[in-house]
């Protein structure tokens, strides 16, 4: 596949990714990791090493907390294209619920995307951390 082909594709699974987690979408959401990706995010002490994992997180926030996506808009994108493997970044502004507050965060996020199944772009680690503080 032509790297432009290529680029188009990881394009179009991070803005169906994007759309979903902004949607609180969290089946298709999920469905687009591996099962084997990793997360490192700011809020907790810890990776999280697979995708299963993050869910059973995410439930935890939802119910000890009311946590949902209220929206989230993504900015600042550039992605950069690596053979088999693709670097998305982007800044995002999010409002969400947690416990019953409406919350703002303004973060940066790296997605690393790897082609599975010869034409499948699925993130395989993904990394928030806090933008201006």
């Amino acid at each position: 596949m032509p790297e432009q082909d290529d680029r188009q594709a990881v394009m179009t699974a991070a803005n169906k990714l994007i759309t979903a987690f902004s949607n609180n979408d969290t089946e298709n959401y999920f469905a687009a990791f591996s099962a084997q990706a990793t997360f490192l995010f700011h809020n907790l002490d810890r990776v999280l090493m697979s995708r299963a994992e993050y869910q059973a997180e995410w439930q935890s926030w939802e119910d000890q907390h009311q946590f949902r996506i209220i929206n989230c808009e993504s900015s600042a994108v550039h992605l950069q294209m690596l053979g088999e493997v693709a670097v998305f970044t982007h800044q995002v502004l999010t409002n969400i619920n947690f416990d019953s507050d409406v919350v703002t965060n303004r973060e940066r996020e790296t997605i690393v995307f790897s082609r599975h199944d010869s034409e499948v772009w699925l993130g395989v680690h993904e990394h928030l951390s806090v933008f201006g503080l």
